[in-house]
């Protein structure tokens, strides 16, 4: 890959490989897998845009060890995950089905523990994932709070991608373009 495009995020300056989308978009590929230092600036900072909610909830696998930071941070002993496929341990809980995100192309299904779905009802929920772009992810994680019996406080990302910087449901540490 030689191009990237360069982002700071909240002090933090990064560059993101550009990648082509089989849709003929090109995105700046936001990963925070394995890099421990833009992994805790970003949760630090997702932290005090949730301040206030009561559980933080994401979808694996991107929003995993940034919502761990933000939980930290906050004194939360547990934050819920979205699964992406059904495990043996979710036979009781909620699954949800949502529209195609921009990477992955097709419909998706959300599942949630029943655990993760105590954890979160009747409290103030904080959704919290790596980056915004169509909200169809957003749409799949709304739903399983709604159906949890979860009350959505605020909606985090890292990042708002294209459009998604125009939504005032939404807050950011940083906005990105569709290239």
């Amino acid at each position: 890959m030689s191009e990237f495009y360069r982002v700071n995020i909240k002090g933090f300056i990064t560059d993101l490989p550009v990648l082509p989308l089989p849709s003929g978009i090109n995105i700046a590929f936001f990963n925070l897998h394995g890099n421990t230092l833009l992994t805790e600036h970003c949760g630090r900072e997702i932290a005090g845009l949730a301040r206030g909610a009561e559980v933080l909830i994401t979808a694996e696998s991107k929003g995993l060890q940034l919502t761990h930071v933000a939980a930290r941070e906050l004194g939360m002993p547990f934050y819920a995950v979205a699964r992406k496929s059904k495990k043996l341990y979710m036979q009781d809980g909620l699954c949800v089905s949502y529209g195609s995100s921009i990477t992955t192309g097709q419909e998706q299904k959300l599942y949630l523990s029943k655990h993760d779905a105590d954890l979160i009802r009747g409290k103030k929920v904080c959704i919290v994932d790596d980056v915004i772009s169509t909200g169809e992810s957003l749409k799949g994680l709304e739903k399983l709070v709604e159906l949890a019996g979860g009350k959505i406080f605020k909606k985090v990302f890292v990042l708002a991608e294209g459009d998604a910087k125009n939504r005032p449901d939404v807050e950011y540490l940083a906005s990105i373009p569709l290239l």
